[in-house]
C-alpha cells in the first residue's frame, strides 16, 4: 500500500487534466450541445454518430485523412527518413551536419511556420512556380490542383527528421559482423539492407510507424494554414472537419462525436502495430 504512495500525486493529476477532459468529451459527443441558438442541452444518444457516418462530408473526410497517413506517414515520412539514415551512415561527417541540421530545423519549426513557408512555396506566385518557370516547365496553382499531394509533401518535408532520428539511432544497433558476414557472402546494398538490417530493426519500424501515424492523424495547424481545408472540401481531413463542425457551425455536440471517432481511428492503428510487434516476439 505504502510503496504505491508516491504515486498519487500523479495519479490525480491525470485524473484531474487527463481522465476529466476526456470524460466529458465523451458525454458532450452523445449531446445536442451547441455554442449558439440552443437555450438547454439534451441527451441524443448515438444521433450524431448516425448523423455522420450518412454525411457525404464525413466520408469524405475519413477518405482524406486515411490518404493523408499513408501517403505522408506510413510512405513518406517512413521512407524518406530510412533513406536519409541509411545515407548519412556512410556520408562524411560534413555531409552528416549540413542534412542533419536541414532536416531537422524543418522539425522544429512550429506548425504555424511550417504551414506558411509551404503555403508560400506551393501557391500560384510562390517559389515551387517561380523555380519552374526558370527551367521553362508548366506551372499550376498547386493548392488548387493537387491540394492533397501538396499537403503530403508539406508534412513529409515538416516530419522527415523523427523518423530520421529513430533509425540513424536503430542503426548504430545493427551487429557490424552480420553485415560484414553478409558482405562476403556476397550480398550487395540492397540485399544486406532488406535480408539484414531491416529485420534487426523492425521493431523499431513498427514504433517508428505507430509514433508517426498517430501525429499525422492529429495535424491541423499546417493543413489549416495552407488551405483551411479547401479548395471546397479537398483537403478537409477529420481534425479540420471537427473544428469545422464544432467551432464555425457552433455544433459542439456533433464535433465532439468527430473527435471520438478519431480517437477510434488512432486506436485501431495502434492495435495494428501492436499485434504486428507481438507477432515478430513469436
Amino acid at each position: 500500500m505504502l510503496r504505491g504512495l508516491p504515486l498519487v500525486p500523479s495519479v490525480v493529476l491525470l485524473a484531474v487534466f487527463l481522465a476529466g477532459p476526456i470524460g466529458y468529451c465523451v458525454y458532450y459527443a452523445f449531446t445536442d450541445m451547441q455554442l449558439t441558438g440552443a437555450t438547454g442541452t439534451s441527451f441524443v444518444g448515438f444521433d450524431n454518430f448516425t448523423r455522420a457516418f450518412k454525411d457525404s462530408d464525413f466520408t469524405n473526410a475519413v477518405e482524406l485523412t486515411l490518404i493523408f497517413v499513408v501517403g505522408s506517414a506510413v510512405i513518406g515520412q517512413n521512407t524518406l527518413g530510412l533513406a536519409l539514415a541509411v545515407l548519412m551512415e556512410k556520408a562524411s561527417k560534413p555531409v552528416r551536419s549540413v542534412t542533419s541540421t536541414v532536416v531537422i530545423a524543418a522539425w522544429v519549426l512550429p506548425e504555424v511556420v511550417a504551414g506558411y513557408l509551404m503555403y508560400a512555396f506551393f501557391f500560384d506566385q510562390g517559389s515551387l512556380n517561380s523555380i519552374l518557370h526558370a527551367l521553362h516547365l508548366p506551372q499550376q496553382n498547386w493548392l488548387y490542383t493537387l491540394p492533397i499531394l501538396a499537403v503530403c509533401i508539406a508534412n513529409v518535408w515538416r516530419g522527415t527528421a523523427f523518423s530520421m532520428l529513430v533509425y540513424s539511432a536503430a542503426l548504430n544497433d545493427v551487429p557490424q559482423e552480420l553485415v560484414e558476414a553478409a558482405e562476403v557472402d556476397g550480398a550487395g546494398p540492397w540485399q544486406r539492407l532488406w535480408r539484414v538490417t531491416l529485420p534487426v530493426i523492425r521493431r523499431s519500424i513498427m514504433t517508428n510507424l505507430m509514433l508517426i501515424t498517430l501525429q499525422t492523424l492529429s495535424v491541423f495547424g499546417l493543413i489549416y494554414t495552407m488551405t483551411r481545408g479547401g479548395p471546397g472540401n479537398k483537403t478537409e481531413t477529420l481534425p479540420i472537419f471537427m473544428y469545422q463542425q464544432a467551432f464555425q457551425n457552433s455544433l459542439i455536440g456533433y464535433g465532439t462525436a468527430i473527435a471520438l471517432v478519431l480517437l477510434v481511428v488512432g486506436a485501431l492503428f495502434s492495435f495494428v502495430y501492436i499485434r504486428m510487434l507481438k507477432v515478430e516476439e513469436f
